[in-house]
């Protein structure tokens, strides 16, 4: 009985081993390699094709205006699909998607502490006076279980506000709506380190708005935009600005705090300077 015991637990141990070595997903490999932008795939049917169509739009953008060359948006399956190759995270909240399994949620805590970043988009910016990030009950009982730093609205001087474009404002296909990001770290989390600030370097693991974003973005098959934005002149300089968003964004992602790094520059060089002098 022993032996037949220990043979058990050493079947289960392997066993273990042996899944947690599968070979990841080669679709998701391709995304990775590609850095195609993901989207939650919540099962309603309209709102997962704007989110595809929303990535595809952003990612076109990207690639006319940058370095960045995103490949085909991917879908993500949250109680299945691995997030470890994944960087970013578009998340369209429903009042009807299903939360999601513990598992799943295990996986999206890893995929936060490890640097990437959820943008949590409640596509509800057209109702006004819903106050902060917790306006909807959908939004409260999907993020309940992330392991999410505190939130604030993005200031003025944040980095997403300049990491390509300068911008004041976060539109998409509506506008006016704060949006919310990792709060400031206090002076007392700055020396200790604050929960994420060293991940991804200082990048906020989430963004929550309302602005329904990739409505703003999304293009179909022939390039030309899917949904209205406001109306005349005035909508087409608004879905203008939610594209300078969408870049500043991914830029943002991908480079971390890299603008805000340029402001000790001159600083730096006059230091290398005078080491040469003293040399």
């Amino acid at each position: 009985m022993i032996v037949k015991a220990l043979l058990a637990v050493l079947g289960l141990g392997l066993g273990a081993a042996a899944q947690a070595q599968e070979p990841p997903d080669p679709r998701l490999v391709t995304a990775a390699d590609e850095v195609a932008l993901a989207y939650v795939v919540t099962g309603e049917g309209p709102v997962d094709t704007a989110s595809e169509a929303g990535l595809r739009g952003i990612s076109q953008v990207l690639t006319d205006r940058t370095t960045v060359e995103p490949g085909a948006p991917i879908g993500i399956r949250l109680d299945q699909d691995d997030l470890s190759l994944l960087t970013f995270l578009y998340w369209p909240v429903t009042e009807s998607q299903p939360m999601p399994s513990p598992q799943a949620y295990l996986r999206l805590n890893r995929f936060l502490r490890s640097g990437g970043m959820i943008l949590f988009d409640t596509r509800d910016g057209d109702i006004a006076g819903l106050g902060g990030p917790d306006g909807t009950e959908a939004l409260r009982r999907l993020a309940a279980p992330l392991d999410v730093p505190p939130l604030a609205p993005v200031p003025a001087d944040h980095v997403l506000t300049r990491s390509f474009y300068l911008l004041q404002d976060f539109p998409g296909r509506y506008g006016g709506r704060e949006i919310w990001a990792e709060a400031p770290a206090s002076a007392e989390e700055a020396a200790e380190g604050a929960p994420f600030r060293k991940l991804n370097d200082g990048v906020t693991p989430v963004i929550i708005g309302g602005n329904a974003w990739a409505e703003a973005w999304a293009i179909g098959e022939n390039g030309l935009p899917l949904y209205s934005v406001g109306s005349g002149l005035d909508g087409e300089n608004q879905r203008e600005m939610s594209y300078r968003f969408g870049v500043n964004l991914i830029m943002y992602v991908l480079t971390g705090n890299y603008k805000s790094d340029q402001v000790h520059v001159p600083a730096l060089l006059e230091r290398l300077r005078r080491e040469e002098v003293m040399q």
